[in-house]
C-alpha cells in the first residue's frame, strides 16, 4: 500500500493510531459517565468514536509524515529518498 508516504512505515503508524485511540476511548467513557451518568450510554458512546477516530487518526498522521517541517537528520545520508523508512530511521 503506497497511500501517504512518508518517514514512518504504515504498521507504525497503525499501531500508535489504535493506541492512542485506547486512551482517548478510556476518556470518552469516563466524561460521557460524568455527563450522562450512564455506564450505558457511555460505553455506546464510546464504543462508536472507536471506530471514526482511529480511521481519522491514521490518514491525520500519514498526511502528517509527509510534511517535512520539523524533522531533524543529524546524518543526511540517513533521509530515505522512498518515503517509508530507510537504515537508521527504525
Amino acid at each position: 500500500m503506497f497511500l501517504l508516504r512518508g518517514v514512518e512505515s504504515h504498521p507504525r503508524s497503525f499501531v500508535k493510531a489504535v493506541s492512542w485511540r485506547a486512551l482517548g476511548s478510556v476518556d470518552t467513557f469516563v466524561l460521557s459517565l460524568i455527563f450522562s451518568g450512564s455506564a450505558r450510554m457511555a460505553g455506546a458512546i464510546a464504543g462508536t468514536e472507536v471506530f471514526t477516530k482511529i480511521f481519522l487518526f491514521y490518514f491525520h498522521e500519514r498526511a502528517w509524515s509527509l510534511v517535512h517541517w520539523g524533522h531533524r537528520y543529524s546524518d543526511p545520508a540517513l533521509r530515505d529518498q522512498s518515503g517509508e523508512g530507510g537504515p537508521g530511521l527504525d
